[in-house]
């Protein structure tokens, strides 16, 4: 199952005409595509689904989706520790 888990956006980087972001899920931080919200800023917390922001979400929102998806023990399945 893959699911759009949300995150805060730490740094962004501009890459020619893509954008992209370092979010952080929990303690995980992953390199995420913004092309699909623009309005995406620094501080930002967003919806992430296989890479890509596809929406943004307020602070208390994700949390509660966040703490929801841990609860019911998902998280593990989406966000595998990164590989070293």
């Amino acid at each position: 199952m893959c699911l759009a888990i949300p995150g805060k956006i730490l740094e962004i980087q501009e890459q020619g005409k893509m954008r992209a972001a370092r979010v952080q899920f929990g303690g995980i931080v992953r390199q995420v595509s913004l092309d699909f919200v623009p309005e995406a800023g620094l501080g930002d917390y967003v919806m992430v689904h296989v890479g890509f922001a596809i929406s943004r979400v307020d602070a208390s929102e994700a949390e509660r989706t966040y703490k929801l998806l841990e609860e019911m023990g998902v998280l593990e399945a989406e966000l595998p520790p990164a590989e070293a």
